[in-house]
């Protein structure tokens, strides 16, 4: 996607962010006062907003050059949501003899209802699979889209998992900066909104 860069937001200022998932439902009311709900999305989308309070004089430059390289909205960047950024023991797939690559996904589980997320943004260096609970090896993983990808296949029957930490991919949602200098070495900037991207 050449509307991104794999580059991270400064994970310094992402901590403190406020927001997370959303989602999209249509909520229609009867004369009668019952509703109707149509869940327009099935995968939730997170926002943010990662103005916390004032910034330092370091942190503000590196933001002006953060959103002058992404040209606000038009690039794409890694965003490290501080409140779910690790998944363990995540299921990969089964091995059938013949599959080599398996997508990194994330499982959510409340009341029976399961919701699978894809991990498309792996950070290097953090993932480790396992077959049958043992640390594997033979594989490499694709950090740009979350793919892992055995030399060999997986023989059939053999539960793959992985453990993993992973940055959400993301876009600032304006085009304009909104600095205020406090001091000589403190800035403020009102929102600083982030939504993410589907891919």
């Amino acid at each position: 996607m050449t509307s991104f860069h794999e580059v991270q937001f400064p994970s310094d200022v992402s901590r403190g962010a406020s927001g997370g998932p959303g989602y999209s439902t249509t909520v229609v009311v009867t004369v009668s006062g019952h509703e109707k709900r149509n869940v327009n999305w099935a995968q939730a989308r997170g926002k943010w907003n990662v103005a916390h309070g004032l910034k330092t004089r370091d942190q503000v430059a590196g933001l002006i050059a953060f959103f002058r390289a992404r040209k606000g909205k038009a690039y794409g960047f890694r965003f490290k949501d501080w409140t779910d950024y690790q998944g363990a023991g995540q299921p990969l797939g089964v091995g059938d003899g013949a599959t080599k690559s398996f997508q990194l996904t994330k499982i959510y589980a409340s009341g029976g209802v399961v919701e699978a997320r894809v991990i498309a943004k792996p950070v290097a260096g953090t993932v480790v699979v396992y077959k049958n609970g043992v640390a594997a090896a033979g594989w490499t993983v694709d950090a740009a889209v979350g793919v892992v990808t055995f030399a060999v296949a997986p023989v059939s029957g053999a539960v793959l998992t992985a453990d993993f930490e992973f940055d959400v991919p993301a876009r600032f949602d304006t085009d304009q900066m909104d600095i205020t200098a406090e001091t000589y070495d403190l800035a403020r900037w009102a929102q600083i909104p982030v939504v993410e991207l589907r891919l």
